[in-house]
């Protein structure tokens, strides 16, 4: 172990995290704390934060820490991370309001690129659900 992750103490996964981002990101920028944001999660890996402009009446995104562009940059490296973000999606979406599976649920949507959408050049993902009474009648 060398560098930030022998002086900190840190794991070297960690210390790269602290090192691994994009200045002029927005993401990383809420991560860090430079821009402010109504936190849903954080751990050493992933932040969650509720979307500016909720499409549902619960809208968050889940970031990786580590500034991933996108889901075409994805690599074997990064299946842990993203794995735990797809796990632990389910219990922020019922504390955040969903109603529990299978009577409630909720979507997960991953824009990737500018054909599909991405406007943030951060890999993120949308967790959007809770209740739509505009289907029952």
């Amino acid at each position: 172990m060398g560098g930030l992750a022998a002086a900190t103490g840190l794991s070297p996964f960690v210390s790269s995290l602290l090192t691994m981002h994009d200045p002029n990101c927005l993401f990383c920028k809420i991560i860090v704390g430079q821009i402010p944001s109504k936190k849903v999660y954080e751990d050493e890996e992933i932040f969650a934060f509720h979307d500016i402009h909720p499409w549902a009446p619960v809208h968050f995104l889940m970031v990786p820490k580590l500034h991933i562009p996108s889901m075409a940059q994805v690599t074997a490296e990064h299946a842990g991370v993203l794995g735990r973000m797809m796990a632990l999606a389910p219990r922020l979406a019922v504390e955040q309001g969903c109603n529990p599976y299978p009577e409630g649920g909720f979507r997960i949507v991953v824009n990737t690129g500018l054909e599909g959408g991405q406007e943030i050049h951060h890999l993120h993902v949308h967790v959007m659900g809770g209740p739509r009474p505009w289907l029952k009648g």
